[in-house]
């Protein structure tokens, strides 16, 4: 009886795989699910957005060096998300000075560490990301210089790792759009001149970190495959497998469709679609859509509350593609 049991259970699971039904996003879309913040001031915005469920969720939210002169507002910051259960990503970045973001110091990075061990965490683990888009020049000092971001990412991990807390540390994730050029550097490119100035790099790194966005122009189909497609970490992990043998688990800190003309008809279908049959990915451990409210000013079409708080079609979107799973 317990034979006959087995076999039909291993049947039904292969019928819903032949079926096309999306056989783990049920257990995993709680856990997965998150969502990028500007500032920890939006955090209710995120709780207001992601109410669906009692399992924890992530928040990404970057952390300059104005920031550390406000060490109450993020313990509060840390203290509403554990209420809230929600684990932060902190995705370290440094101050806008002459049209660029300032390339970090040793001395700046073991501040910005000092200042993160003095909090009360979440939880045990606190997820950070050593800076941002750094095949983009005007991320890194109005340079593309990848010799020089390892040497920062291997300092940055080292200097993690012998902490007595436990942080979990992420590269830069690349923009995955960009090409060569005299301020951009396509991505691929960029990480093999990272590994052939230093074989061991991504040694140092616990979990990969990517944004993978729906280009050209953050509106293709989901269901595209290209390496500049929400599928784009796929091409990544397949490189890092070939350069180290590990499966990296993988975090997507950015993504999502900019609301347009072509691409608002559809935002509901799009969510459902990457939901079931890409943000599923086993790899996956988590994936924050950018960005919670980036309106007024430049991010206003990506953005799930407007200038005056009030939910945009992004928002309505995604609450009616996460109603269907």
């Amino acid at each position: 009886m317990l034979l006959r049991m087995k076999l039909l259970l291993v049947f039904l699971f292969l019928c819903l795989i032949q079926a096309g039904f999306p056989t783990s996003v049920f257990a995993r879309e709680g856990q997965v699910l998150g969502v990028h913040l500007l500032s920890p001031r939006d955090l209710p915005h995120a709780q207001e957005l992601l109410s669906k469920g009692d399992d924890w969720k992530f928040v990404t939210v970057p952390l300059t060096f104005e920031d550390l002169n406000h060490k109450q507002e993020w313990q509060q910051f840390f203290y509403d998300a554990r209420e809230a259960k929600f684990r932060p990503i902190i995705r370290l970045a440094t101050k806008f000075e002459d049209g660029a973001w300032v390339v970090p110091n040793k001395r700046q990075i073991v501040q910005m560490f000092e200042f993160l061990d003095e909090l009360e965490w979440p939880n045990h683990k606190l997820y950070v990301i050593a800076f941002n888009e750094v095949n983009h020049a005007p991320e890194w000092g109005n340079k593309i210089d990848p010799a020089e971001y390892a040497r920062i990412l291997e300092f940055t991990a080292r200097w993690a790792h012998t902490n007595d807390k436990e942080y979990i540390v992420m590269p830069a994730a690349l923009d995955l759009a960009a090409p060569n050029g005299t301020k951009t550097m396509e991505a691929f490119n960029y990480l093999e001149k990272m590994w052939q100035y230093n074989p061991q790099i991504f040694d140092y790194i616990d979990v990969w970190n990517s944004h993978s966005y729906p280009n050209p122009g953050f509106s293709s189909s989901p269901t595209r495959t290209a390496k500049n497609s929400i599928r784009g970490f796929l091409h990544e992990l397949s490189y890092l497998k070939r350069k180290t043998g590990r499966d990296f688990e993988v975090m997507i800190t950015e993504t999502g469709w900019e609301a347009n003309r072509s691409t608002t008809p559809w935002l509901e279908s799009y969510y459902l679609y990457a939901l079931q049959h890409v943000w599923s990915h086993p790899q996956v451990i988590g994936v924050t859509p950018f960005v919670v409210k980036g309106a007024p000013g430049p991010f206003a079409g990506f953005s799930f509350f407007d200038g005056d708080d009030r939910p945009t079609v992004q928002y309505d979107a995604l609450q009616k593609a996460l109603e269907k799973m």
